[in-house]
């Protein structure tokens, strides 16, 4: 067993791993970090951590590059200060939708990525939500990764009358996940189909029933906003009666909270996976993951099963 149990945050989102430590009793490890004019990061740390097992939290968000190479030297700082093992807590995973060679010649960099991680010291990696599960078959190290669905369904359930819902996938690759939330909550599901042969695909095809429903739109992660105002429109033309959304990460770049906004989505609801931009309008909710990050971590550190949570 290791010694001591620690948590350190990058600075990516220390506002969640503020939250994960309340929620485990233990303060933030004392680290710092400092970028100097020529560019360079300095990162040290100020506890001891010799033979303690290590929790570094840090989340992909802007300066998404600074954060991760932080992350690196951070890790890389506590091996050199003798940590018995390095977590990295990944609540989103950068670069995580480059999973593929989708191009010629260009870089599969969520396994590059992986690569790193485990070169610059990490043992284990703690995630959620990966956008594809070959991801999590990058790592070299024990990886686990955390659904956001049983809290985004416990919200549903709360909040939204389901008696006559049904789930959708804005497009055929979200359809993998699907199910999951269709078991959770007992509704019917429904598929668009988009498809395009100018590198821009479109709503096309529906399969399955959103006529007088409810549609709640599924996904592991809202970026710009496009396809899913895209795909509300589209539901409402197939006359469903209002369109909600739940996504595990918001990461509204660009103009994604104004289109948002503007659009006839009816809510929104993510996690803060991510810190979430100031002036939010009403419709879109964020919900905490700390609680659950919380407990993984304890069974990480006690070796206990992480999966059990799903159960």
């Amino acid at each position: 067993m290791y010694g001591d149990f620690a948590i350190f945050s990058g600075s990516s989102h220390p506002e969640l791993a503020q939250s994960i430590c309340s929620h485990l009793g233990l303060p933030v490890g004392r680290s710092r970090s400092e970028l100097a004019d020529s560019g360079n990061l300095e990162v040290q740390i100020l506890d001891n951590v010799r033979e303690s097992d290590v929790f570094v939290i840090q989340t992909a968000a802007t300066p998404l590059h600074q954060h991760i190479f932080e992350l690196f030297i951070m890790i890389d700082a506590l091996k050199s200060a003798s940590a018995g093992r390095v977590t990295a807590v990944l609540p989103y995973m950068p670069y995580v939708r480059a999973d593929k060679k989708s191009q010629p010649r260009i870089s599969i960099v969520a396994r590059l990525l992986a690569d790193l991680l485990v070169a610059s010291g990490a043992d284990r990696v703690l995630t959620m939500d990966l956008h594809a599960p070959q991801v999590q078959g990058f790592f070299r190290v024990p990886t686990d990764q955390l659904q956001a669905a049983g809290i985004l369904c416990t919200h549903l359930q709360q909040h939204t009358d389901l008696s006559n819902a049904v789930v959708c996938a804005a497009d055929m690759g979200e359809a993998k996940d699907l199910g999951r939330y269709a078991n959770r909550l007992d509704l019917p599901m429904a598929i668009i189909d988009r498809r395009g042969n100018d590198g821009h695909e479109r709503a096309t095809n529906l399969i399955g029933e959103v006529d007088g429903k409810v549609a709640i739109i599924i996904d592991d992660e809202i970026d710009t906003g496009e396809k899913l105002v895209e795909a509300t429109e589209f539901l409402l033309s197939r006359g469903a009666a209002e369109v909600r959304a739940v996504a595990t990460h918001g990461v509204f770049s660009g103009e994604a909270v104004q289109r948002i906004a503007e659009s006839p989505v009816s809510g929104v609801t993510v996690t803060n996976t991510i810190p979430t931009p100031g002036g939010l309008p009403e419709k879109v909710h964020s919900l905490s993951v700390a609680k659950l990050f919380a407990r993984a971590i304890q069974r990480i550190h006690d070796g206990n099963s992480v999966s059990a949570l799903f159960r």
